[in-house]
């Protein structure tokens, strides 16, 4: 069974950085392209970041150059560097297979707050 673990989130000023982490169990981490998703409240869950299995990533262009997506395959997690953190990246920050292999296989997530 798919178990997706997020931490790291926390209350920044704009400007500021988080390094968020997603420990993964339950399938074949190091075959599998992994994202980070971003969901506010009435929105639908956004896919951020990726990264695949030979550490291609990709990123939304609101986040380019700001976020960096990285993975390592022993422990299995896969991180996201957060810099230059903007009022706009307010959200709960998931991550997932890519594409998810189930819409029953959420983790918690992990809040992030930009704010004065």
């Amino acid at each position: 069974q798919v178990q997706l673990v997020e931490s790291g989130g926390g209350l920044v000023q704009p400007g500021g950085s988080l390094r968020l982490s997603c420990a993964c169990s339950g399938f074949i981490f190091e075959i599998n392209s992994m994202a980070w998703y971003r969901q506010n409240p009435g929105t639908e869950r956004e896919s951020i970041a990726t990264i695949s299995s030979d550490e291609t990533t990709t990123y939304i262009e609101s986040v380019k150059g700001r976020f960096t997506i990285a993975r390592d395959n022993v422990p299995e997690i896969v991180y996201l560097e957060m810099t230059d953190l903007k009022p706009d990246d307010t959200g709960v920050y998931y991550c997932n297979l890519h594409p998810p292999f189930s819409e029953k296989d959420w983790g918690q997530g992990t809040r992030v707050t930009v704010s004065l």
